[in-house]
């Protein structure tokens, strides 16, 4: 019976951190802002040259990977995003909803506590978000299909949902131009 009891704790602790970012739009989107700000900082890279080995004759044998369709630029482009997510809080002085900022210097918030707990909370949704959209979204990085201009419509549009049409209005104009880009 304990072992049950701890079992609903923990299923009710998971599903009430789950349930922490009220709209998963605005999250969705501050998140496909930080995918974006790493597409933007891309340097250009050489390709990979995996030709290590050498054939009997000395030629050396192996492939070269073009650095824009490789596993490297993806984990490059994806690791450590949702620990840059901590740096966003929500700003609540926008009538519009929640709005998640980035935030240069947490010393000149009003209640930093409070913006702290909301800049775990994105984190948090940051790890699911990629945990059920990050096999198809590598993917669509590696084809050349995502580009800065339409990282929004990509994740929170069309692969994990979290913004419907109705909602079409948060994206930039940008997005809109993306539309048929996929």
């Amino acid at each position: 019976m304990k072992s049950n009891a701890w079992v609903l704790l923990l299923l009710v602790i998971y599903f009430g951190v789950v349930d922490c970012i009220d709209d998963k739009c605005a999250a969705c989107n501050a998140v496909a802002e930080e995918i974006e700000r790493g597409l933007s900082n891309e340097k250009p890279r050489n390709h990979l040259d995996m030709r290590h080995r050498l054939d009997s004759k000395g030629q050396r044998k192996g492939k070269v990977i073009d650095y824009r369709v490789s596993e490297l630029r993806v984990v490059e482009l994806l690791d450590g995003l949702c620990e840059n997510m901590q740096d966003y809080t929500i700003d609540k002085t926008d009538s519009t909803g929640q709005q998640w900022i980035k935030v240069d210097n947490w010393d000149n918030l009003a209640n930093k506590q409070e913006a702290r707990a909301y800049s775990k909370d994105i984190s948090t949704y940051c790890g699911r978000l990629l945990e059920e959209a990050e096999d198809d979204l590598a993917e669509l990085i590696k084809k050349g299909s995502i580009r800065a201009s339409n990282v929004k419509k990509v994740l929170c549009h069309d692969l994990s949902r979290h913004c419907s049409k109705a909602s079409g209005a948060q994206l930039n104009d940008n997005d809109d131009e993306a539309d048929g880009e996929l």
